[in-house]
Parts: structure tokens; sequence; C-alpha cells
């Protein structure tokens, strides 16, 4: 079974392409769905949240999202152990997941595949890319994000071109090419 890798920045249309990729027969296992998921049905991984940033991290058991996200993501060092934490859980489910899995290849989708190093033990990556005013529009109608903030985001993440770099293969995602050729011709070559 190949293990394919499908990353890009915010806004970029990653679960648009991997729906495409999943229309095409191959399984997706979305790392940051299966993140959140982790976060609040994970007892261990709460206790460890707690632990490490509060007590006040879960209100009657619920996350406090917002509260976590505070710390984090003006912390590179928070961000870090968070990462630490969550990232070994959701290693294996997609270790356990594709255990599952009948089919020739499967696809992990990642927004950190890289910042995670869970691109190593894959086969290859395919990075999905988009000009940065597309990625803030697209947040801005899924969200309701302002572009400030859109671009905060977008700063603090690895760089578009130094992900496009690392992956083996590129999907461009500008509304002017069509996506389904470059998807199908993908699929081709990792056959």
């Amino acid at each position: 079974m190949k293990k394919i890798g499908l990353t890009g920045g915010i806004g970029v249309g990653k679960t648009y392409v991997s729906k495409i990729f999943q229309k095409m027969g191959i399984p997706i296992f979305n790392a940051d769905e299966q993140a959140k998921k982790c976060m609040v049905d994970d007892a261990n991984l709460k206790a460890a949240v707690q632990l490490a940033f509060g007590e006040n991290m879960y209100l009657k058991g619920v996350l406090q999202k917002e509260a976590l996200a505070k710390i984090v993501f003006n912390n590179t060092e928070a961000l870090a152990e968070l990462n630490a934490l969550v990232h070994p859980i959701v290693k294996q489910k997609f270790e356990d997941w594709c255990s599952l899995q009948s089919t020739s290849m499967v696809i992990k989708e990642a927004a950190i595949l890289f910042e995670s190093d869970a691109h190593l033990g894959l086969d290859s990556v395919v990075c999905v890319s988009s000009p940065e005013n597309l990625r803030i529009e697209r947040v801005q109608k899924r969200d309701g994000s302002s572009v400030e903030q859109i671009q905060s985001r977008i700063s603090k993440q690895m760089p578009q071109a130094e992900k496009e770099e690392l992956a083996d293969f590129l999907i461009v995602n500008d509304q002017v090419q069509l996506l389904l050729p470059q998807v199908l011709a993908i699929i081709k070559e990792m056959e």
C-alpha cells in the first residue's frame, strides 16, 4: 500500500482536492480532524493537556479551544509541546486506519505534514498550492476571519514555497488550471 501525504497552507483547498482523490477511490485520512477528535475523546491526551496547560483547558470535559489557541499560537514552545502530545496519537491512529484499508493507495491529509515530521514514513507528498489572495478569500468565506487574522495565520505557517519544494508533486488550485487532470496525472504516476 502506498501512503501519500497531502498538504498545503491555509486556504489552498486541501480538503477540496482530497475529495477529488476520494472520488477516484482513494481513502482519505484527515489528520487535522483526527487531532481535534483525539483532543476530545482520548482521556490520556486530555489529562496530558491539562497537566501541560492547566486544568481550565477542559471545563466539564469540554475542550476550551479559544483558551488553548491563545496560549499555543502566541508561544512556539507551547505549540511544540502540544504537537508533541497530539502527533504520536494521530500517527498511531493513521497506522491503525491504514491496516483496515484494502486499497493500493491511501492519502493522509495534514496541514502541518512537514512541520510535524508526519511526512516521514510516507511514500510521497502532494502539495496543493494557491495564490495568497485566493487563499485569503476562501478562508474569509469559510470562517469569517478578517484579512489581518488570515495573514497572521499564514505568516506563522511554513512558507508555501518551502512546502512546494519539499513535496514530490504539486497541484495548482488557482481557479485557472483544472484540478481533475492534475489529480489523475499524479495517480497515474504513482501507480
